[in-house]
């Protein structure tokens, strides 16, 4: 298993790259912490994970998949970070940091699918799909959705809830309607009206692209 610090050059190695096309290895030093810089360099050029040539740095194909699985572990703990806790941005990269390091495989595909399979981050950059993104690709519709984009007669669960207004939250939650809560869409026009158990609730386009579902 990579270090942290071995995994964070790995990244921006990927980073550099995707800015620049190519990382000149001055560069790249400039940016690392100067009394581990070739240290750290030539350790992983010895483990295979990058190579040098004529000082500019490349990833192998082994490195490659490593800073990509970071990359890709970062990326979506950010969209979790912004989309579902709405974590302010100076604390958002530094929290995905973190992140990066801990998620394990089935941690990361479950962020992914409860997301929807997002293909960037906050910062408009690309995420690097999974298994779980080319299998929902084949299908027909996304597994976790705004409600917005149900048809009439689907039925769904409450994922999540995204809305910077704390009385609309307080007012969905007072009606019952909160994560784990299964749902049926009835009509979606004028006002979408969804059963919920023995009650029908009606709510506006608005607030019905706050809530996340996934179907059922």
């Amino acid at each position: 298993m990579t270090e942290p610090n071995l995994e964070e050059i790995l990244e921006l190695i990927w980073t550099i790259e995707e800015e620049k096309g190519e990382v000149e290895r001055e560069l790249l030093i400039k940016k690392l912490d100067p009394s581990a810089a070739e240290q750290n360099l030539n350790r992983l050029r010895h483990e295979g994970r990058i190579k040098i040539n004529n000082s500019v740095v490349e990833l192998t194909k082994k490195g490659r998949e490593e800073a990509r699985t970071i990359i890709r572990r970062h990326r979506l703990a950010e969209r979790l970070l912004h989309d579902v806790l709405d974590i302010k941005e100076e604390a958002m990269d530094s929290s995905a940091c973190m992140f990066e390091h801990i998620l394990d495989e089935e941690v990361t595909t479950s962020i992914c699918t409860l997301l929807g399979h997002p293909v960037s981050c906050p910062h408009g950059k690309a995420i690097p799909p999974g298994d779980c993104c080319e299998k929902a690709s084949k299908e027909i519709r996304p597994v976790v959705m705004p409600l917005s984009e149900l048809r009439s007669g689907d039925k769904a669960k409450v994922s999540y809830i995204v809305t910077k207004y704390h009385e609309r939250l307080d007012r969905l939650s007072s009606m019952g309607l909160l994560p784990g809560v299964q749902v049926k869409l009835h009509q979606r026009q004028p006002t979408y009206v969804i059963q919920m158990g023995e009650t029908q609730i009606a709510i506006d386009d608005n607030i019905a692209r706050d809530i996340y579902v996934r179907l059922v």
